[in-house]
């Protein structure tokens, strides 16, 4: 069963690998190279990983000290059969691995800062553990680019007819994914996208002249239907949420509450003299200013009251 699968795998590579040479393939990897060229300018640490297609070196204007292109074949080998190592790319210092399968890394958990994924997704027999694998690899706040083919574009379209009997135009083998399930993919390993972008808006013509002709629609494609490219390049950052330690909370003096006092009383007593009574304050008065609060004064009245 692994046999069938890893057989599987090289086959769909291989047809990737023979699209790549066509005019068409060299116009997408001429646009994904400038604009993966900006994405990993300014992306700082020490280890930078690059899966799958060594045609194109996505690493080769990051400043990381240490840059790996893992592959599961070297440069030129369209049939899948890995070259000896140690290899590494003319003129740069980045190195070239061969490994087996991308769902099984060969790198320590949170060990890198970059890792570029150039339609890898696509043609894996399990992209949802290759994604795994990546955020395993991550550090926290490492950042993730992927490059894919869009369903909804033109050539989209122009693949879905296979199914009526038409000539493929991209590889029969690739499962295409749309950017908003890679973004829910994403979503749910805790990762947050901060940038995308959309490109060749070319019809399917397959010859250089053709794709001359169209180049007019690139201009007009980034102006007026962006999401309509045929390809995207999608960025995301590895979040990971932990306990935030609070002090202790500081002791605050309490507060008086601020009541209200009862009312003062005055009450008259007879004295027995027909001309005199005693006035009695109440001394549950606080906020009484009278001077008879609290004291007793004696007055004259009439016989009568």
């Amino acid at each position: 069963m692994q046999t069938n699968e890893t057989e599987s795998a090289e086959s769909s590579i291989g047809r990737l690998f023979e699209f790549l040479r066509q005019p068409v393939g060299r116009y997408v990897l001429a646009w994904e190279q400038k604009y993966l060229d900006a994405a990993v300018a300014d992306i700082f640490g020490y280890h930078a990983l690059q899966l799958g297609m060594p045609e194109i070196d996505a690493l080769r204007e990051n400043r990381m000290p240490l840059r790996i292109c893992a592959s599961d074949r070297g440069i030129g080998a369209s049939d899948g059969s890995p070259l000896p190592l140690p290899l590494s790319r003319e003129g740069s210092g980045e190195k070239i691995a061969v490994i087996n399968r991308y769902e099984e890394l060969p790198f320590a958990s949170q060990s890198i800062d970059l890792v570029v994924l150039p339609h890898i997704l696509e043609f894996a027999q399990e992209p949802h553990q290759v994604l795994r694998e990546v955020d395993r690899v991550l550090v926290p706040e490492g950042q993730v680019v992927i490059c894919g083919f869009n369903p909804a574009s033109l050539w989209g379209v122009r693949q879905s007819l296979t199914r009526l009997g038409a000539t493929p135009y991209l590889p029969r083998e690739g499962q295409f994914i749309g950017l908003p399930r890679l973004k829910d993919w994403l979503k749910l390993l805790s990762f947050e996208v901060n940038r995308g972008r959309f490109g060749c808006y070319v019809p399917w013509v397959r010859s250089d002249k053709w794709l001359a002709r169209w180049s007019f629609v690139e201009k007009a494609g980034d102006r007026w239907w962006p999401v309509l490219g045929s390809v995207y390049m999608l960025s995301a950052i590895k979040r990971v949420r932990g306990m935030r330690l609070v002090g202790l909370a500081k002791w605050r003096k309490p507060e008086r509450k601020v009541g209200l006092a009862p009312a003062a009383s005055r009450t008259l007593l007879r004295t027995g003299e027909g001309d005199a009574v005693i006035v009695v304050g109440d001394e549950r008065a606080a906020n009484d200013a009278s001077p008879l609060v609290g004291q007793t004064t004696q007055c004259s009245v009439p016989n009568h009251i």
